[in-house]
């Protein structure tokens, strides 16, 4: 990389690499020396934007989850995006009912084994793979039950795009949650969708502001206000975040997901402030297509499809040593806020059964 390399460059890198054409759901993540966790800016320079020294550790991840996987042109972007909310399910972050678990975890358990074959796979074959942050025997026996009997004949690519699917029609589907304090005290996450900006308090969510009533997001210091109106009522919703730091992520994370969701172009997209008059703050703006547009792109896709290298059972069990070694930002929702330290994320031993 040149000291004046944009982080546009290394993101098309990365997604010709793959030769992916729908990249705009995807983003490149980063941890500065203080532990904050950041997304890439395509129009700065990757050097003026890290502050750690080379060789730098980043994370190729979805940024923007797709509102409707049917609208997904190419096997290639849900093969990726199953990858992601794979991990989502193994970190805790994609909170279900049993029933729904044991769902995902036979697509899972389909999608990397194939069909059930009583030769090759022992009684306890599902223990072999760790699916969840903690796993029952009794969940582990309904996967194999509806593996044996639900899921055949099914190839990879249909039992990851059924994964897709029941992860679709989850609450926590796409929610990045940032650990917070509402005006109470009370330990909150906060996270964007498709949907709209939402609020959990332990697994529960508690709120749900849609983007078209959500008029202004604005930080100060380490607080993040939220401008918006339900029923004709408008309302101020405020929170605090451990750090300033942290607060501008929140802030430009809440900023980046209206634009893509709300609008229908990206040239009705303006540049936000967060600044008052006699203040001097923080100016952002998102800069690429609006889900409208990524996905008017994606149907007019007409190349043959590129081949799927998928990984194989034994690089997709899960190894405590290789997740020490990826960093990414999201920490399983539950009710006690995460200690300043863990920037890695690691498989969770303990936290609420799914």
């Amino acid at each position: 990389l040149q000291r004046e390399t944009k982080g546009q460059f290394l993101i098309d890198h990365i997604c010709n690499y793959y030769s992916l054409l729908e990249k705009d759901y995807f983003g490149v993540r980063y941890v500065d020396p203080e532990k904050q966790r950041h997304w890439l800016e395509p129009n700065k320079s990757i050097f003026k934007q890290m502050k750690s020294h080379p060789p730098y550790t980043m994370c190729f991840r979805v940024k923007f989850y797709p509102h409707e996987p049917l609208k997904i042109k190419e096997e290639l972007t849900r093969y990726l995006l199953y990858l992601q909310i794979k991990r989502d399910i193994f970190h805790g972050r994609l909170l279900c009912s049993f029933s729904d678990a044991a769902y995902l975890g036979a697509c899972i358990v389909q999608a990397e084994l194939g069909d059930y074959d009583p030769d090759e796979h022992p009684e306890n074959y599902i223990s072999d793979f760790k699916i969840f942050p903690k796993q029952s025997q009794k969940l582990e026996k309904k996967i194999a039950e509806m593996h044996k009997n639900e899921f055949r004949g099914q190839s990879p690519a249909v039992a990851e795009f059924n994964l897709l699917l029941k992860a679709n029609s989850l609450e926590t589907y796409g929610v990045d949650p940032h650990p917070c304090k509402d005006s109470f005290g009370t330990t909150t996450f906060l996270g964007f969708t498709a949907a709209g900006f939402v609020v959990f308090q332990g697994n529960k969510r508690i709120h749900l502001l849609k983007w078209s009533d959500v008029y202004k997001l604005k930080f100060e210091g380490k607080t993040f206000y939220v401008f918006g109106a339900q029923k004709e009522k408008k309302a101020v919703l405020s929170f605090h975040t451990s750090t300033p730091a942290a607060c501008k992520h929140l802030w430009k994370c809440g900023v980046e997901n209206q634009a893509f969701y709300k609008y229908a172009k990206s040239s009705q997209i303006k540049t936000m402030s967060s600044s008052k008059i006699f203040f001097k703050g923080s100016r952002f703006r998102y800069s690429g297509k609006v889900a409208k547009e990524v996905v008017e792109a994606s149907s007019k896709i007409q190349r043959e499809p590129p081949e799927v290298h998928r990984t194989s059972i034994t690089q997709s069990r899960s190894s405590p040593s290789l997740n020490k070694q990826l960093i990414i930002n999201m920490e399983p929702l539950q009710p006690l806020l995460p200690s300043p330290c863990e920037e890695e994320e690691v498989p969770l031993d303990e936290g609420e059964s799914l």
